[in-house]
C-alpha cells in the first residue's frame, strides 16, 4: 500500500488560499498525491463551503470530500501580523495558488511580485473567471457565466428548448484541471531553471478548451458547425443517444462504428437493421419503441457485454455500489470515516487520507513550523489574528 511518503508529491509544499469548489478541487489532487497542502482560511468562519448543508457532522459534505488530507491555517489576512505569517509560509512553499479577483493578493502584500522576491523558485497559480487582464478581469461571476461565455452552454441541450444549465460545474473543474496542468509543468521547468513562474489559469478558458474539437471547422475557417442539438455527439444521430426504457429507467446507446452498430443489432434480435443506421427517419422512432419493451436491467443482460458500447444510465445513488466503481476503487474513506469520490490521479493502493480539517486545526502548528514561539501564538490568537482550532 503506497502511504503519503511513497505518493509521488511527498514532500511538496502548497499554499492554498482558495475556496469554494475550483481552487480546492486542485488542491485535493495535489493532497492526493502526497502533497502537504495548507489551507489558509478567514478566522470568522472560513471557507464558505464549510457550511453549506447537507452537513456531514459539523461541516458539509462537500467541504469533506473537497479538502480531505489538507491542514488549517485559520488567519487574518487584513491584518500586517496575519500578512507577515501567510508571506512567511509562502516563503518556504513549492507552489502557491489563490482564486481572488485580480489585485487582491497584491493590495494585501502576497501577490506574485512581492512573494517571489522573497522565493525566486514559487510556482504562483492565480486562479480566476475571467483571467489577470482583459474587459472582465475584474467581473464576479460562477461556473453558469464562465460556461455560457466559453460557449459551452450555449451547445448545451436539445434545440427546441432553451441551452440547458450542464450537471456539473464544466468552468470550475476545468480552471482546476488546468491549474493542475500549469503548475505540475511550472514545476517542471523549474528543476532546470530553478525558476518559479506566475501562472494566468482563467475557468472561462477553461472550459473553452473542452471546445476544441467540437468548433474546430468554425474556428479553422472550414465552415459551420451543427446547430445546437444537431451534431453527431449531441443527438442529431439516433444511434448515439438515451433511450428510455420500459420500467422508467434509460439506457445509454452510442455503437457509432459500423462494426458496434452490426452487434448491436444482432444482440437486441434485429439483424435486418443493419443498413438502417446511416440516413433512415424512422430509425430514431424505433429505437424508442424497441427499448420500451424491456426494463433497464433485461437490457443490460441483452446489451452489457455485446461489444456493442450500450450502457445503462445510472442514477448518482446507484454509482457508489456499481460493481465497476467498487471494483475500481473509485468510492474511498477517509481518516475519520468519511466516504468520497476518488480523484482519479490517486493511487488506488495509497493508505486513506487525512479527514478534511476543523476551521484553524493547524494553526498553531504552523506557525511553530514558521518559527513563531507560543507566546507570539497566543498574542495573534487575543488579537483575533489567528484562530487556534486545535482540540
Amino acid at each position: 500500500m503506497a502511504t503519503s511518503a511513497t505518493l509521488p508529491l511527498a514532500g511538496l509544499r502548497v499554499v492554498d488560499f482558495t475556496r469554494l469548489l475550483p481552487g480546492p478541487y486542485a488542491t485535493l489532487v495535489l493532497a492526493d498525491l502526497g502533497a502537504d497542502v495548507v489551507k489558509v482560511e478567514a478566522p470568522e468562519g472560513g471557507d464558505y463551503l464549510r457550511w453549506m448543508p447537507p452537513l456531514a457532522g459539523k461541516v458539509s459534505h462537500a467541504f469533506a470530500a473537497l479538502n480531505a488530507g489538507k491542514r488549517s491555517l485559520a488567519v487574518d489576512l487584513k491584518a500586517p501580523a496575519g500578512a507577515a505569517l501567510a508571506a512567511a509560509l509562502a516563503a518556504r512553499a513549492d507552489v502557491v495558488i489563490e482564486s481572488f479577483r485580480p489585485g487582491v493578493m497584491d493590495r494585501l502584500g502576497l501577490g506574485y511580485a512581492a512573494l517571489s522576491a522573497a522565493n525566486p523558485g514559487l510556482v504562483y497559480c492565480a486562479l480566476s473567471g475571467f483571467g489577470q487582464d482583459g474587459p472582465y478581469a475584474a467581473e464576479p461571476g460562477h461556473d453558469l457565466n464562465y460556461a455560457s461565455l466559453a460557449g459551452v452552454v450555449g451547445l448545451a441541450g436539445p434545440a427546441d428548448r432553451p441551452p440547458a444549465v450542464p450537471p456539473v460545474q464544466v468552468a470550475d473543474f476545468g480552471g482546476s484541471l488546468w491549474s493542475l496542468v500549469s503548475i505540475l509543468s511550472a514545476l517542471h521547468a523549474r528543476t532546470t531553471s530553478g525558476r518559479g513562474a506566475f501562472l494566468d489559469v482563467s475557468m472561462t478558458e477553461g472550459a473553452l478548451g473542452f471546445l476544441t474539437a467540437a468548433i474546430a471547422p468554425l474556428i479553422g475557417g472550414g465552415g459551420g458547425i451543427a446547430p445546437r442539438g444537431r451534431d453527431l455527439l449531441t443527438g442529431g444521430q439516433p444511434y448515439y443517444g438515451v433511450y428510455a426504457t420500459q420500467d422508467g429507467g434509460f439506457f445509454g446507446v452510442a455503437p457509432l462504428e459500423p462494426k458496434f452498430w452490426k452487434a448491436f443489432c444482432e444482440a437486441v434480435g434485429k439483424p435486418e437493421w443493419r443498413r438502417r443506421q446511416f440516413g433512415d427517419a424512422q430509425l430514431e422512432a424505433d429505437l424508442v419503441a424497441l427499448f420500451a419493451t424491456r426494463t433497464r436491467a433485461e437490457w443490460e443482460e441483452a446489451l452489457a457485454w455485446a461489444g456493442a458500447c450500450c450502457q445503462p444510465v445510472l442514477a448518482p445513488e446507484e454509482l457508489a455500489a456499481h460493481p465497476l466503481h467498487v471494483a475500481r476503487k473509485n468510492v474511498i474513506e477517509d481518516a475519520a470515516g468519511h466516504r468520497r469520490l476518488r480523484t482519479p490521479a490517486r493511487p488506488r493502493d495509497a493508505a486513506p487520507p487525512g479527514p478534511a480539517p476543523r476551521l484553524g486545526e493547524h494553526s498553531a502548528e504552523i506557525a511553530r513550523e514558521l518559527g513563531w514561539d507560543d507566546a507570539d501564538i497566543a498574542r495573534l490568537v487575543a488579537d483575533g489574528v489567528l484562530l487556534d482550532g486545535a482540540e
